[in-house]
């Protein structure tokens, strides 16, 4: 067998190529660009492919993902149709959400950038917030990632709600499904988490109206793609007061560029996508044990269903 690795940056590239040959032994891999004969390549292990880099492979049985999105491999308008494709997800990914999404939810709820202004001002401020469970917290998208962020914030004592496309049952959570009850999801929401998948239903869905239905100085923290928000009705809202702070894990382009607004906004903190990474160990088993059960069975747990986009 014969696997293909591209990521935009040449070095994790051969990373990935070598911590891949030693987990796969017997198999081989080589660097998308280093492939002399595509007709040789059965898999592709991928982030932010090229367009037309997987059209290549004439006998590809399948695409991975390295991460648990794949809405940088279906942007690839060459991408061949019915090739299945394989999301990298796992238990210390999962981790990572629950870590941040707490991090971040509990530093809205306290009130934490406002405490560090006082400590700059030297300023001895007793920042009084609700309690717990009179905050409503609220998580779009309750796939893998967003339950397992809905549960640690249930478990935190938060008044916790989960809105997803279809129902879900998660304990701790008051869920809703379905475009007609988005409203009734967001009304009272104080600090909204987005972790839906980017689709064409998806895209934009962070916007002015969506704002606007949150309770006036709302939080929101957005760990899932940077094509969920749309960027000027952020900081309009913000400006404005709708919006109180943001957290920005993704983005329409990444690396953030320098010049973008959002680095100097005094009611938005960057990060810059590590709110789930992969580190290369535990990224590298997932996809070498994925890769042999396809391999040997034509389908794993993984499989994304690309006609939903995730």
């Amino acid at each position: 067998m014969t696997v293909a690795v591209y990521l935009p940056a040449e070095d994790k590239t051969q990373w990935w190529v070598d911590m891949l040959a030693g987990l796969l032994p017997g198999w081989t891999v080589k660097a998308l660009d280093a492939v002399s004969d595509p007709a040789e390549v059965q898999y592709a292990v991928v982030w932010r492919p090229r367009s037309g880099d997987i059209a290549k492979f004439p006998n590809l049985r399948a695409v991975v993902s390295i991460g648990a999105g794949i809405d940088h491999v279906l942007a690839d308008e060459q991408l061949p149709s019915g090739i299945p494709i394989i999301r990298t997800v796992g238990d210390d990914l999962t981790q990572r959400m629950r870590e941040y999404v707490a991090l971040h939810v509990l530093r809205h709820h306290r009130d934490m950038p406002r405490q560090l202004q006082a400590q700059a001002e030297k300023d001895w401020h007793a920042i009084v917030v609700p309690v717990a469970p009179n905050r409503v917290v609220g998580v779009m998208g309750l796939g893998n990632l967003g339950a397992a962020a809905a549960q640690t914030l249930s478990a935190l004592g938060f008044t916790t709600r989960g809105w997803s496309k279809s129902p879900k049952d998660i304990a701790g959570v008051d869920t809703f499904a379905g475009p007609e009850t988005m409203d009734a999801f967001l009304d009272g929401c104080e600090i909204l988490v987005n972790l839906l998948p980017l689709t064409a239903q998806t895209t934009g869905i962070l916007n002015a109206d969506l704002f606007g239905k949150l309770a006036p100085g709302a939080c929101v923290i957005n760990c899932a793609r940077g094509g969920h928000l749309v960027d000027g009705d952020l900081i309009a809202a913000l400006d404005s007061g709708q919006i109180k702070q943001a957290t920005l894990d993704v983005f329409h382009v990444e690396p953030l560029p320098t010049d973008n607004a959002f680095w100097d906004h005094p009611g938005i903190t960057v990060t810059p996508h590590v709110a789930s990474q992969i580190d290369a160990g535990t990224g590298g088993r997932i996809i070498a044990a994925n890769l042999k059960t396809f391999a040997d069975t034509g389908t794993c747990a993984d499989v994304a269903d690309a006609a939903r986009g995730y």
